[in-house]
């Protein structure tokens, strides 16, 4: 069976679901708004089921417009992309990179590989899922992401993982905290120490309990956030220490915090790209991962 519709139908779909209106996205598109109806309808007629819930002030996708919208995407992307793969164009290719990546690797990593791949293609844009590691994981196996950074992956059987680095847990204490002048420290000694720690619902979490549950640690988290970031800020206004991966701490020399190295054991966390088993990134999306996979440092 043969689908008939146009790319336009398709970024009509996605522009409505993105301004929430179809005024707006009719605007967006310089087209009248009984034409952009008629692009949305035309599509929906050509997939079989409706995209959209209408009212008069508000538009929310249906279910399977929900399926659809990450697949429509990717197909989106992969056509303004493939002309990367013909010599010589990348200079005047427009498109978009989307990546679902755990927050430190958006806040410390990223933005420098992006600046250096936007000086060979300055018109590729980049759309960052900065998201906890599991619904990172769950954006890439649904197709919204082309691929991911995150530090777990590996046992999922839809999904493919290729390690990049070590990112070692540290402990960050401000400069005038005792432990500031240590050179390393053992995880036995920040018992009965106020700790600040992420929640136990997060990745980082599960992996370090998971760690020194081996051992004989038994640490005690005073402090719980949800975001490594919060950790330090309450680290700097002096309501305790906090353990994090080394990735999550200040990159260049911090007037107030300083980090160091925990040792007995040595815990650490795998940061990897993460693709889809079956399918094929764009060749924007193919070049970039490949320029991380080369020169990941920290």
């Amino acid at each position: 069976m043969r689908i008939n519709f146009e790319l336009l139908d398709l970024r009509s779909f996605i522009l409505v679901v993105e301004l929430g209106t179809f005024r707006k996205a009719a605007d967006a598109l310089n087209l009248s708004q009984p034409a952009l109806s008629r692009r949305i309808q035309s599509l929906e007629a050509a997939l079989g089921a409706p995209l959209l819930e209408r009212s008069t002030r508000h538009v929310a996708t249906t279910a399977f417009g929900r399926e659809i919208e990450p697949l429509a995407r990717r197909l989106i992307d992969e056509f303004e992309n493939q002309l990367l793969s013909i010599s010589g164009v990348g200079d005047r290719q427009a498109g978009q990179v989307t990546i679902a990546c755990v927050p430190t690797a958006a806040f410390y990593f990223l933005p420098k590989a992006i600046k250096e791949f936007n000086n060979h293609y300055p018109r590729i844009g980049f759309r960052l899922l900065d998201l906890s590691s599991a619904q990172a994981l769950d954006s890439v196996a649904s197709g919204e992401a082309e691929f991911g950074i995150n530090f777990i992956g590996s046992s999922r059987g839809d999904l493919h993982f290729t390690p990049l680095v070590e990112d070692p847990f540290v402990l960050a204490c401000r400069r005038d905290h005792p432990f500031a002048r240590r050179r390393s420290l053992k995880w036995k000694d920040l018992e009965n120490r106020q700790l600040i720690g992420v929640s136990r619902a997060s990745g980082n979490r599960v992996l370090l309990d998971s760690a020194l549950a081996k051992t004989a640690v038994r640490l005690s988290w005073f402090y719980e956030v949800n975001h490594l970031s919060t950790s330090l800020g309450l680290v700097e206004r002096g309501l305790g220490v906090s353990v994090l991966p080394r990735l999550a701490t200040p990159q260049e020399d911090h007037p107030l915090l300083m980090t160091v190295p925990l040792t007995d054991p040595v815990v650490t966390r795998t940061i990897g790209i993460v693709e889809r088993r079956i399918g094929r990134l764009s060749p924007a999306a193919q070049r970039f991962r490949d320029m991380l996979a080369g020169s990941w440092t920290i």
